[in-house]
C-alpha cells in the first residue's frame, strides 16, 4: 500500500532494470513510498511480472539499453502517460566474465556499450523530461574500484560512470538537478546466473565473496533499494555529485 505521505508521493520515478534484482527491489519501495512508476527492462515475461507485482498504475516498457530507439520510445511513453519525471534510476545493465586475451572487439562493444553507453543516453535523453530540481541515481559497482579477474570492461565502464556523475552534477548544476552514484558491493540476486558460469562456480565465487566481506554475508536487494529511495529524496538535499557504497565493507578497509 503506497503511502500518502511517503518520500515520493506525487513523484514519478523511472527505474531501468526494474524487472528484477535491485531495480524491482528499487521499484516497490518507490511505489511504497508514493511514486508513480515507469521501469524498463529487456525481458518481456519478467517485466510484466514486475507490473503485475507493482500495479496497473505502473508503465512497463521493454527495450534494450544498446538500441536508442527503444530509450526514445520509453520516454515517448513516459511523457504520454505521465509528462515529466522527477527521479531516474539508472540501474540497468550487466557483465559477462571474459579474460583480457580473450576479449574481442563484439564482446568489448556489448559490454561498454551496455554500461556506458547505455547509462549515457538513458540520462541524456530523460533530461528534457526531468524537472528543475529532479535527482539522478547511477547505480556503479566496487569493481569501478577494486579488481576482479575477468571483469576488466565492467570495471573500466563503472569508473567511467563515477566520473560521469561527477561531470553531469556540474553541468546540471543551473537545474538543481542532484546526480549521485549508488555503488552496491556484491549483492545476492539472479545477476549471477548472468555470468556465464556454472551453479558450481557460482556457489564458490558466492562463499568467497561472503569471506571477503567484513560483515561476513552478500547484500540483500532491498538494502541497496533503500540507499536508493535516500538519495532519490529530499533526505539527500545537500548530496550532488557524491559516492554512496553500500558493500559490507568489503572495499573500505
Amino acid at each position: 500500500m503506497a503511502r500518502p505521505d511517503g518520500k515520493l508521493a506525487n513523484k514519478v520515478a523511472v527505474v531501468t532494470g526494474g524487472n528484477g534484482g535491485i531495480g524491482l527491489a528499487t521499484a516497490r519501495l518507490f511505489a511504497a513510498e508514493g511514486a508513480k512508476l515507469a521501469i524498463f527492462g529487456r525481458n518481456p515475461e519478467t517485466l510484466d511480472a514486475a507490473r503485475g507485482e507493482l500495479g496497473d498504475d505502473c508503465l512497463a516498457v521493454a527495450g534494450d539499453l544498446l538500441a536508442l530507439d527503444d530509450l526514445d520510445r520509453l520516454y515517448a511513453e513516459v511523457r504520454g502517460r505521465f509528462g515529466a519525471i522527477d527521479c531516474l534510476v539508472a540501474n540497468a545493465g550487466g557483465a559477462a566474465i571474459r579474460p583480457v586475451g580473450d576479449i574481442d572487439e563484439a564482446f568489448f562493444d556489448r559490454e561498454v556499450g551496455i554500461t556506458l553507453k547505455g547509462t549515457f543516453f538513458t540520462i541524456q535523453k530523460a533530461l528534457p523530461l526531468l524537472r528543475d530540481g529532479g535527482t539522478i541515481v547511477v547505480v556503479s559497482s566496487i569493481s569501478a574500484t577494486k579488481a576482479f579477474p575477468g571483469l576488466s570492461l565492467y570495471g573500466a565502464s563503472k569508473a567511467a560512470l563515477r566520473s560521469l556523475v561527477r561531470t553531469l552534477t556540474a553541468e546540471l548544476a543551473p537545474r538543481r538537478i542532484r546526480v549521485n552514484a549508488l555503488t552496491p558491493g556484491a549483492i545476492d540476486t539472479q545477476a549471477y546466473q548472468r555470468l556465464g558460469m556454472t551453479e558450481d562456480q557460482i556457489a564458490a565465487m558466492k562463499v568467497q565473496q561472503e569471506a571477503a566481506t567484513p560483515l561476513g554475508r552478500m547484500g540483500k536487494a532491498d538494502e541497496i533499494a533503500r540507499a536508493a529511495l535516500f538519495l532519490a529524496s529530499s533526505d539527500s538535499s545537500y548530496m550532488a555529485g557524491a559516492e554512496l557504497t553500500v558493500d559490507g565493507g568489503v572495499a573500505q578497509i
